[in-house]
């Protein structure tokens, strides 16, 4: 399977029909700041900071050259780009349309192959092509849907058997809360206020169970920390906030 750079819509009608898994506030949230996303010193700059992390650890599990990959939540495409230009076939799907444009475009400026996005839910695209990824990404997306599990499970679905699933998320607690939302939009002003909903974060027990009933199989856990004062963000045992979750279809 090859893509070159694309966009494929489709309409609103589609959505409501196949799923609801969505939170029209959280669209239009991201789609507001949709322009400024590959601005590297915007409300997006942590997402550009962290993103080699994220990319050297999914790299670091498994070869990216000539890979189908799946990017779920892709919104602008930074995730999605840095892996076609790893080698990989890329295919980026995301509900929030002007980030799709935008993702588009900075493919086309950038000379970025073998990367298409589509508007499409994980859970639609679960049923019309089963079984056809290699890889699947879903980074800092679950937090923001209202059934996170059903996404885990499209997910499990749309990786071939063998495949590896990685997902990225926070953490619910006390100290969560003060760091990744408290700290991160109301002190430091690192991203916008509302990013986060704080009944919306996931313990890494729950994400477990979620790739467990999904017949997925836990690989490993990674922390995501980061320090204020040196902008110095790293991979660590510690998963008290930001962490990463790599997983494999039985």
């Amino acid at each position: 399977m090859r893509f070159k750079a694309g966009f494929l819509r489709l309409d609103d009608n589609h959505f409501m029909s196949t799923s609801k898994n969505f939170d029209p506030a959280e669209l239009a949230k991201f789609s507001d700041l949709a322009h400024r996303w590959w601005d590297k010193e915007s409300e997006f700059r942590p997402l550009h900071e962290i993103n080699p992390l994220r990319l050297d650890w999914i790299s670091g599990w498994i070869s990216l050259n000539n890979l189908s990959i799946l990017d779920v939540g892709c919104g602008g495409g930074i995730l999605a780009d840095s892996m076609a230009r790893k080698g990989a076939t890329v295919l980026g799907i995301d509900l929030a349309s002007k980030a799709l444009k935008v993702a588009q475009l900075h493919a086309l400026e950038a000379q970025t192959q073998r990367v298409e996005y589509q508007e499409i839910s994980a859970e639609a695209l679960a049923a019309q092509q089963p079984g056809t990824f290699d890889v699947v990404t879903c980074m800092e997306m679950l937090e923001h849907v209202p059934d996170p599990a059903a996404v885990v499970k499209a997910c499990a679905v749309l990786v071939k058997p063998g495949g590896y699933v990685f997902f990225s998320t926070i953490n619910r607690n006390a100290k969560a809360f003060l760091f990744a939302i408290f700290g991160a939009e109301y002190m430091l002003n690192i991203l916008p206020r509302g990013t986060h909903e704080y009944s919306k974060l996931i313990k890494p027990s729950e994400l477990a169970g979620y790739c467990r009933s999904a017949g997925l199989k836990f690989v490993q856990t990674r922390g995501l920390e980061y320090n204020p004062l040196t902008r110095h963000y790293w991979l660590s045992g510690n998963t008290s906030v930001n962490y990463l979750l790599a997983t494999q279809k039985l």
